[in-house]
């Protein structure tokens, strides 16, 4: 399968990564001029847990995909949520008729943007539990395993979906075809909603996150205003089961010494954050619907005085 990774960070750079090396043709497109120098000249590093890969992906800048370029089967968006529009629309001149998008991203509100450049049909959206670091440009951290779930919007993208999640597979990137992708897409946003912003305000990896004793009291409390937002919007978050995930995360042998990708973006880079699309879409969630959200709207705005501080661009 033709795959295009569009956003080419830890996460794109892990998933790139494996679906190469299952023998898929894989384009890399990144915004970040020195990782596409690095790639281009030396290839991408990959390090995992108990060996190193070097592979030589072509990699673009979005705004180097022109006419002339083939349309791919598929575009993985793995961008940052505030860049997911201008992304898409520096990449048109691949996207055809027939090209699906599944959507990884992180956050709420995405479909109303990919509609805009492919039918609902073609859409397939997804959540994934695989982490990924970069320790520079050019060279992604893959530390432990993982799954990735996924959806077609819409029934007549079933057939395709099903090619992917076969294309996936062959990848050991561990698929699973979900009836109810909304619900997951829900839950995790719920559990960034806690890892992300506290672990980044309080400048800590997860493990030294579930240390804490204050942590129980402010995972109930930012699970409870997420559950009581997605029930206005029809879905049932069970909030024990979703404290329970983010619980689990706390492990050292999995993903405890893992610092999130928001605490990457800011605290490591001084990058602006995705918390608009997470906490701060159910404070505005919350606001549209007349639920009071305070913890989301107070880490949001500490997230964002963060930003401030850091000069983050």
């Amino acid at each position: 399968m033709k795959i295009a990774i569009a956003g080419a960070g830890a996460m794109g750079s892990r998933i790139g990564l494996m679906l190469h090396q299952a023998g898929n043709e894989v384009i890399l497109i990144d915004r970040w001029p020195e990782h596409i120098k690095t790639i281009r000249e030396k290839g991408l590093i990959g390090t995992f847990e108990d060996h190193e890969i070097v592979a030589h992906l072509p990699i673009f800048s979005p705004e180097e995909i022109v006419a002339d370029h083939a349309t791919v089967d598929l575009v993985v968006a793995l961008t940052k949520s505030m860049q997911l529009e201008a992304m898409f629309q520096d990449i048109k001149p691949i996207i055809g008729e027939k090209t699906f998008v599944f959507c990884l991203l992180n956050g709420l509100g995405h479909e109303e943007t990919l509609a805009k450049f492919v039918p609902r049909e073609n859409i397939i959206f997804g959540t994934t539990t695989w982490t990924a670091g970069l320790a520079g440009p050019g060279h992604a951290k893959l530390v432990g395993t993982g799954s990735i779930e996924l959806e077609n919007l819409a029934p007549k993208g079933k057939a395709f979906t099903l090619e992917v999640l076969e294309v996936f597979q062959q990848a050991q990137l561990n698929p699973i075809y979900s009836s109810n992708v909304r619900y997951s897409i829900w839950k995790k946003a719920c559990i960034n909603g806690t890892l992300n912003g506290l672990c980044t305000i309080l400048d800590c990896n997860i493990a030294d996150l579930g240390s804490l004793q204050v942590t129980k009291g402010l995972l109930q409390a930012i699970v409870a205003e997420f559950a009581a937002v997605a029930q206005a919007e029809g879905i049932e978050l069970n909030q024990h089961q979703v404290i329970q995930a983010i619980e689990a995360t706390y492990d050292i042998k999995t993903q405890g010494l893992h610092y999130p990708s928001m605490y990457q973006d800011l605290i490591l880079n001084h990058r602006k954050t995705e918390i608009d699309y997470i906490n701060g879409a159910v404070w505005q969630k919350g606001q549209n619907y007349q639920i009071a959200t305070p913890y989301c709207a107070f880490l949001t705005q500490l997230v964002h005085g963060k930003e401030e501080l850091l000069q983050a661009n």
